[in-house]
């Protein structure tokens, strides 16, 4: 599902769907949650979880400068410290505003 209106509002990103449901994630929370192999690792075919040195967080880390689409299925946030390679699709937005996914605490 693709909300019908996201924008930032303060220090959040407010979502609305076309069910009619509103969704507001903190800025910060957004950035901790973010996917790519850079913040949450990858794993191997085995399994194993390799995950690089946390990479120190700083203000402008949680400053959001833009949102680039992902075809028809997500976002790319561009960060204020350069950092741009999270793909977060419309699913994972919606259960990071409910509340079902919670970002990493550290990090």
């Amino acid at each position: 599902m693709r909300p019908v209106d996201m924008q930032v509002i303060g220090q959040e990103l407010a979502l609305k769907w076309p069910d009619g449901v509103e969704g507001f994630i903190p800025l910060e929370k957004l950035r901790r949650a973010c996917p790519c192999a850079s913040c949450q690792g990858e794993r191997d075919v085995m399994g194993r979880l390799y995950k690089p040195a946390p990479r120190p967080l700083t203000p402008a880390s949680f400053e959001l400068q833009r949102l680039n689409p992902v075809g028809a299925y997500g976002i790319q946030p561009v960060w204020g410290d350069g950092h741009h390679t999270g793909l977060f699709s419309f699913d994972y937005l919606r259960a990071l505003a409910s509340g079902e996914v919670e970002p990493p605490k550290e990090g």
